[in-house]
């Protein structure tokens, strides 16, 4: 079901960066419970899901608002969505299960996952644009399984060790699949950030940490990374927790660039918001009035 604004709660869509201590506020709502932004190729607007549907904030103008995109026979969707590389068209899971893809400015859509009976939450598009990278889930009581699929093709499950995981994405040269996993931890829950080959091979844990870490974000230069942590014993990536987005070096994520604070959790950073120059990344803030 869509998330929703408690009576005392708004949104804010926030930017951060490597050299920005503050984040800065882009938008506020107190209309609108907006997730996970996407930065569009072209660096005009952000791509933000709320109320099971798709939204364009325009960042040279967001006084104006958003405006949803009208796509057509689309499911409701849920936060997990990710830009093609051909800047183009945008690929979104919905809450059927399944991902579809569809032009950024709207219209039909078509489905690009198979009829396994899975769950498919996607978080990742290989650089060039053909493959997919999402998290399969048989039942909700079993950990998700890593599975990159050919778009058309048939999928690929990848070992990536015990354990749940989630947000699996490409590094920007293709070298690598990061994602978020409990396969370190013998603590239900205590999720660690890593990265794999792509094409398989072993997980490579990148910090070690007290919290819950999850989603890591790569910029399109590959220089810095963002990613935010839950406090400790965290089951999953709930909503309305103290949490914390971190900047780090891409070369160095036990070390942070920046640190900001913010009421949040699921929908501040499911996906990746760098902007194409890499200089910032948007984020989402539910603070309570």
């Amino acid at each position: 079901m869509p998330r929703h604004l408690a009576p005392s709660q708004h949104c804010q869509v926030l930017l951060g960066g490597p050299d920005l201590a503050v984040p800065r506020v882009l938008f506020e709502t107190t209309d609108l419970l907006l997730e996970a932004p996407n930065w569009s190729l072209d660096g005009t607007s952000l791509l933000l899901n709320g109320d099971g549907h798709l939204w364009r904030l325009d960042v040279r103008a967001p006084g104006v608002g958003v405006h949803r995109v009208e796509f057509e026979g689309l499911p409701p969707l849920n936060n997990d969505h990710v830009l093609h590389p051909d800047g183009r068209h945008v690929l979104m899971t919905a809450d059927d299960g399944h991902v579809y893809r569809g032009e950024l400015s709207g219209g039909p859509v078509e489905r690009v996952t198979v009829e396994d009976g899975n769950w498919h939450f996607l978080h990742g598009v290989s650089p060039d644009g053909s493959r997919i990278a999402y998290v399969e889930i048989a039942t909700f009581d079993e950990p998700g399984h890593l599975v990159v699929q050919p778009v058309g093709g048939q999928p690929l499950r990848l070992a990536a060790g015990a354990g749940h995981l989630d947000g699996p994405e490409w590094s920007p040269d293709g070298r690598w699949i990061l994602l978020n996993t409990e396969a370190f931890g013998s603590v239900p829950g205590h999720a660690q950030l890593a990265r794999l080959p792509d094409g398989g091979g072993p997980l490579e844990r990148l910090v070690v940490s007290d919290t819950v870490d999850w989603f890591p974000h790569l910029s399109p230069d590959g220089r810095f990374g963002n990613y935010l942590s839950f406090p400790p014993g965290t089951l999953g990536h709930p909503a309305d927790l103290d949490v914390v987005v971190h900047v780090v070096a891409a070369d160095d994520w036990t070390t942070s660039v920046q640190r900001y604070a913010v009421p949040g959790g699921q929908g501040t950073t499911n996906v990746n918001g760098w902007a194409p120059a890499g200089s910032q990344f948007a984020f989402i803030a539910y603070p309570t009035a």
